[in-house]
């Protein structure tokens, strides 16, 4: 299918997963009133586009640790990708290498990060999950920049695996939670601040923080010298009942002060949501359901192709608000209000609703 738009993409998404893997996709933990915070939070937030300026020439081109990006846009690491398209972390490689954006490869999805770099070589972070002890971790970081990963991550708001619902009313184990068994979370539960201070002193590799979710905790990670400050509550999946994303983002741009870059994820679904988090001061968006959807709407070509409308949603976007780069986007284009319509985790594709 020639997809013109992001909503005709989630449409196949559906049609092509069971119901229990799409529940995995859509649902979160609880109540899910963190999936639906996110998706509120983008929602309040509106713009306030400037007029009469030149914008015949429009680019979102940046940067990420020295990696050239295409777009400000991060794929964040999705343990279970392969369970939405066979190809797994291998096909979101290729179109994230494609289109030029970068991947943030799970420690638990297929194929793993060593035989990844050697069939889709190029820039990439690499994101761990504490499976094991120190010696354990060593070893992994050690073979990460061996293999030539740009950065490397930790998920720091997984101390636990969450009690999501929609999975455990249909007693479904998804294949992350098949490969990675609650037992085995002791290891993460143990991480501190001294597992970031160990990283930072005795590996050459930038440091990413996942999860962070306020202020105080962005400045902590600047001070133990992290590399990349992520604002992230696990796309809604981990703790219910938190503040959306990119209401947290403002105060965390804040602290770290420049210093370092913020990524954040959360509820960003379009090139509009996109945009509004690059007004509030974040380097980079992550989309995990985007990327998600993409996989199971057809694999790599469709990944690619998501992408491909993501950019003209952004660069649109930008132009109807009257900015022509990317660096010139700041928060006095944004004002808060009450969002118009309910929020849910796929409330971004309102024509769905309609029948579409």
């Amino acid at each position: 299918m020639d997809y013109l738009t992001l909503s005709e993409i989630t449409k196949r998404a559906k049609q092509n997963l069971s119901k229990n893997v799409w529940d995995y996709l859509v649902g979160g933990a609880d109540t899910e009133s963190s999936i639906k915070r996110n998706r509120y939070g983008v929602d309040s937030w509106v713009f306030l586009p400037r007029i009469l300026n030149d914008v015949s020439t429009v680019t979102a081109r940046t940067e990420l640790l020295g990696v050239p990006l295409r777009l400000p846009v991060v794929l964040p690491p999705i343990g279970s990708i392969q369970v939405f398209e066979s190809g797994g972390a291998a096909s979101v490689a290729k179109a994230a290498k494609e289109f030029g954006v970068l991947q943030i490869l799970s420690s638990v999805c297929t194929p793993d990060f060593e035989t990844l770099a050697k069939e889709v070589p190029g820039p990439r972070i690499y994101q761990l999950y504490l499976l094991g002890d120190q010696a354990w971790m060593d070893d992994l970081i050690a073979r990460c920049i061996e293999a030539g990963y740009t950065a490397f991550c930790l998920t720091a708001d997984t101390q636990t695996y969450s009690r999501r619902e929609r999975d455990i009313m249909k007693r479904y184990v998804p294949g992350s939670g098949r490969q990675v068994g609650v037992a085995d979370f002791g290891y993460q539960a143990t991480m501190t601040w001294k597992t970031v201070e160990h990283i930072k002193s005795k590996f050459d590799i930038p440091l990413v923080i996942k999860g962070v979710a306020l202020a105080e905790d962005a400045e902590r990670c600047v001070e133990c010298g992290v590399d990349v400050v992520y604002v992230s509550n696990h796309g809604g999946r981990q703790l219910d009942h938190t503040r959306a994303c990119i209401d947290v983002l403002p105060e965390v741009v804040a602290a770290v002060d420049g210093r370092v870059p913020v990524l954040v994820d959360g509820g960003f679904m379009r090139g509009a949501d996109v945009v509004k988090g690059l007004c509030l001061g974040a380097t980079a968006v992550g989309m995990g359901r985007f990327e998600s959807l993409a996989m199971a709407a057809g694999g790599e070509p469709v990944v690619l192709r998501a992408l491909e409308i993501l950019e003209h949603e952004v660069l649109t976007t930008m132009a109807l608000m009257g900015v022509s780069d990317v660096k010139d986007l700041h928060p006095g284009l944004l004002e808060k209000v009450t969002p118009v319509t309910p929020a849910h985790v796929l409330s971004a594709f309102p024509l769905l609703e309609e029948g579409y």
